[in-house]
């Protein structure tokens, strides 16, 4: 294990991430308010088996114990999500008090067992009050009420959290709800995803300057799901196509998050397709006087991108049963099409298994951004299942995040500057669209589709390997 963290910093932040909605329950404990996912889980045909986060794995009340599994472990850090609808129910204005106190605890908590945290301000759990009010990310209000929420963290937690994350995967769930309308709203109209993405920007820049004025001596910076896109092969037709879905798909934020403005490529395509981001007076100026002082990576895959014909295929179908090879090629015809690498492997649910892409994906974000990484999320969701001998021998995510680390590590060595690694995620959660299924944690919880199971916990053997790992990095 040295090998692979040799080039990793004496104060390398060994994590695990969490998101609130997936993890918490308590849905309607302590004056908390619905969020557009409490209400959107509960549509008929929206998850696997119609699974919800009403209970999800009720770390809000089991949270001590969760804690303490982080402290046997030896975990640095602990990056975890607030939800909105607990600090201010009605989307602004009156304080909820005890929500406050749930976060307060937590944050003492794992401060007391040496454990940084790392706050998420938003991880997708919009009030539904405000989405009800004025539509949500869909009006410039939010950019005020999103800054007024995040203001309340700031001066409640900003003397004991130093790192932050401003919004989480911008780019999934604007599309996701938006444009392939399967997360709340539902809705599938490229316009509306392009303008509620510029608010969300608008809203990104505001608070990242608003912390800076409040906590000048916190770090923030925005999480963003990037996948390294490959072209097909040296067809200059498909490298073209590779440039264009890494603009379109990459750069379309990241250029907007570190430069302050958005790519000329991407923004001639959209005017061509009819599409205008409602840019008014002093959003550019606004975008570019935020500076994040790192940059937040979600790696879990690579692309694979060649031509796409103006009559190729269109969006194609996600892959949320586990069935593995049930999703398909997609990509928007004219420019590109993402389709299977046939040199790596594929999960169950047909996300690439790339570790040397996270090498890739560190090289190309330090040349291109020089700014420090964290690596926020990165992990692999597969099927575990406790053995006869009362275990989860989990080999597989040990040999994944083993891989993943040693490219971090590759990464450093080449010049890229990486603040900490969290794993996606501690324990098993409600995985979205998912269900419970899919489990992504070094601890095993007894929770099943339909709500069933006891939510106790169990190690698995991944865990024994990355408690391992920090000791031994420790000790070098």
């Amino acid at each position: 294990m040295k090998e692979i963290t040799k080039n990793l910093s004496p104060d390398f932040l060994w994590g695990s991430a969490s998101a609130a909605y997936q993890v918490e329950g308590a849905w309607d404990a302590d004056g908390k308010s619905l969020s557009v996912w409490d209400k959107y889980v509960h549509i008929p045909g929206t998850t696997f088996k119609g699974t919800t986060g009403d209970i999800a794995v009720d770390h809000y009340h089991r949270y001590k114990e969760d804690v303490e599994l982080m402290a046997e472990m030896g975990l640095k850090a602990y990056r975890f999500s607030v939800a909105w609808t607990r600090i201010l129910p009605q989307g602004r204005g009156p304080v909820n008090e005890a929500g406050i106190k749930f976060y307060s605890d937590l944050i003492d908590e794992l401060l007391a067992h040496d454990i940084e945290p790392l706050i998420t301000l938003y991880h997708w759990d919009l009030p539904q009050c405000l989405m009800d009010e004025y539509g949500g990310w869909e009006s410039r209000q939010i950019i005020d009420d999103f800054n007024e929420y995040a203001s309340v963290l700031f001066k409640a937690f900003g003397d004991r959290v130093k790192y932050w994350i401003s919004l989480n995967e911008q780019n999934v769930f604007v599309s996701l709800g938006y444009q392939l309308a399967l997360h709340p709203p539902g809705v599938s109209d490229d316009k509306r995803m392009y303008r509620v993405n510029h608010i969300a920007n608008l809203a990104n820049a505001r608070v990242i300057n608003t912390f800076h004025d409040m906590v000048p001596d916190g770090k923030i910076g925005p999480s963003f799901a990037y996948s390294p896109v490959y072209a097909k092969d040296s067809n200059p037709i498909n490298v073209l196509a590779a440039e264009k879905a890494e603009d379109l798909q990459s750069h379309f934020w990241l250029d907007v998050y570190l430069y302050g403005r958005y790519p000329k490529f991407a923004l001639k395509h959209l005017t061509q397709q009819g599409i205008d981001l409602d840019i008014q007076e002093g959003d550019l100026a606004l975008l570019k006087s935020a500076k994040p002082d790192f940059l937040g990576i979600n790696y879990y895959q690579s692309n694979t991108a060649a031509y796409n014909p103006i009559d190729g295929v269109g969006r194609g179908e996600m892959n949320t049963t586990g069935k593995k090879g049930s999703s398909g090629e997609s990509g928007i015809p004219g420019l590109y099409k993402r389709i299977e690498n046939p040199f790596v492997e594929r999960t169950n649910w047909d996300w690439e298994i790339d570790p040397t892409g996270l090498s890739i994906a560190l090289n190309r974000l330090t040349s291109r951004y020089d700014i420090p990484i964290l690596i926020t999320e990165n992990g692999l969701g597969e099927y575990d299942k406790v053995d006869e001998d009362g275990k989860v021998h989990d080999t597989y995510r040990i040999d994944y995040l083993e891989s993943h680390v040693a490219a971090v590590n590759q990464a450093v060595e080449n010049g890229a500057t990486v603040l900490g690694y969290c794993t996606w995620s501690f324990t098993d959660l409600l995985s979205w669209l998912n269900g419970y299924q899919k489990r992504y944690g070094f601890v095993y919880v007894d929770k099943h589709e339909v709500e069933e199971g006891t939510l106790e916990r169990l190690k698995k053997d991944s865990f024994y390997w990355y408690q391992d790992l920090i000791k031994v990095h420790s000790e070098q």
